[in-house]
């Protein structure tokens, strides 16, 4: 299938980075801006900008009818969702397929086999991954109470058709229970319209590291290693890396081959991630979920592979074969991503909005910065808060973490609060030096930065 132009139906520092990866492939660009984005940088390097609606993401950039039509209306022959807002929409994906427009992205089967996460653990049971010890879905609190006395406390309570940390508790009290279950539904509810819950085993000691897998139409399905992204606020990832640290060869391998054959035996088409999460006192790790998208921590990927994974999406929707297998992907070196967004880390994160009065980067070798903002730019209050993703390599850890180390302190932004400061006292913290984290760490971390900003003053 001939893909020529297409339409960015996103925002922010990913629709910038796809408008690239097009330039690259000489694939002509329409951007699909709010009204509060005409006047981006996205809006500004494409081919094209058009209007899709309203500041109000409902009303534009969750508006598949505003999406298909302006795609229809530009002569676009493919959407590229980017991720978040209608990435991981089924319906969105069937009716660009219904005007003969094609979906960056996987099948919209596969898209809703894995958006169900009752229906991803099954599928995954099936395959063979291990699975949390849990439950299917749990029609009222009686029933949760009786799981959670099954496999034990602490429990994590889910949304089926849930992401991004919303419509999870976790329950370490059997008095909790019923509380927690009508809080947990009513927050599925309104998030995801639907309030269906199951429980699972929590993992207090908890690694998240996710698998990146590439399929084609052909049968073709690689991985390109692992990510950790155990560095987390409210299920919100901050950092990321790649490799995983402080794992064993033989668990890296165990999960790197797990991810891959969930992708294989579904026949994944396109970039996608397997999720687990790693029980780091057991040594053993377990499927969470599948996110049929490209990840905002692609980059991480890019720079210990040398491989671009939007121009490779862009290939795979053109109906063309994976350039290489298994064989050929060779991972050299480390890579870190840092997640700067405009939020006080010290007021709870609170969003910072604002015009951004400075803007000063740091530059040098293998530093890479995905972004879209400039000095001048005024941040919209509809959105998320993230301003750029800051990414470094090195020949090893030690030496990627101490290049962004350097890379943050050179890194100012006024106008705005900023995380900045808080993210290179991580990176100076001895436990993320060691590769002592867990999905929790981040919380001690905030309060040991503000004790010693107290010490100070």
């Amino acid at each position: 299938m001939t893909v020529s132009r297409v339409l960015i139906a996103n925002r922010g520092e990913i629709a910038v980075r796809v408008i690239r990866a097009c330039q690259g492939l000489g694939i002509e660009t329409v951007l699909g801006a709010s009204q509060a984005d005409t006047d981006s940088l996205a809006a500004r390097i494409a081919d094209r900008a058009i209007c899709i609606g309203p500041p109000s993401s409902a009303e534009s950039y969750l508006n598949i009818k505003g999406v298909v039509s302006a795609a229809l209306g530009t002569g676009c022959d493919a959407v590229h969702p980017g991720y978040g807002f209608l990435a991981e929409s089924e319906e969105l994906a069937e009716a660009c397929a219904a005007q003969g427009i094609k979906f960056v992205g996987p099948r919209s089967d596969q898209i809703r086999e894995m958006g169900n996460k009752l229906q991803a653990r099954a599928l995954a049971r099936e395959f063979g991954l291990p699975i949390l010890p849990g439950s299917e879905k749990c029609h009222n609190y009686e029933e949760a109470l009786r799981v959670a006395e099954r496999i034990g406390l602490p429990v994590m309570m889910k949304a089926a058709a849930g992401g991004g940390g919303r419509g999870m508790k976790i329950v370490t009290d059997y008095k909790d229970v019923q509380q927690m279950f009508g809080s947990a539904s009513a927050e599925a509810r309104a998030a995801f319209g639907d309030d269906t819950l199951y429980l699972e085993r929590y993992i207090p000691n908890a690694r998240h590291i996710e698998v990146q897998v590439l399929g084609d139409s052909f049968g073709n399905v690689i991985h390109l290693g692992e990510r950790d992204c155990s560095l987390q606020r409210r299920h919100q990832k901050l950092v990321e890396e790649s490799p995983a640290p402080a794992i064993t060869d033989a668990l890296r391998e165990e999960i790197r081959q797990a991810g891959a054959t969930l992708a294989r035996n579904m026949k994944y088409e396109n970039a996608g991630t397997v999720e687990f999460i790693v029980d780091q006192d057991a040594q053993k790790f377990y499927f969470l979920e599948m996110n049929t998208r490209i990840q905002v921590e692609h980059p991480v990927t890019e720079m210990i592979t040398g491989i671009d994974l939007v121009q490779e999406q862009l290939r795979v929707a053109r109906g063309e074969k994976l350039r290489f297998t298994q064989s050929d992907v060779v991972f050299r070196g480390h890579a870190i991503e840092c997640r700067i967004n405009a939020e006080i880390p010290a007021e709870g994160f609170r969003p910072s909005p604002g015009t951004i009065e400075q803007w000063q980067p740091p530059e040098g070798p293998n530093i890479r910065l995905d972004t879209h903002c400039y000095a001048g730019y005024k941040i919209p209050m509809f959105y998320d808060s993230m301003l750029a993703k800051l990414i470094v390599y090195g020949t090893d850890r030690t030496e990627a973490r101490e290049r962004m180390l350097r890379a943050l302190s050179r890194f100012s932004i006024g106008g705005v609060g900023t995380t900045i400061s808080f993210l290179h006292f991580v990176m100076g913290h001895p436990d993320f030096a060691a590769g002592r984290v867990n999905t929790t760490l981040v919380d001690g971390l905030v309060q040991q930065m503000l004790s010693q900003a107290k010490g100070k003053a």
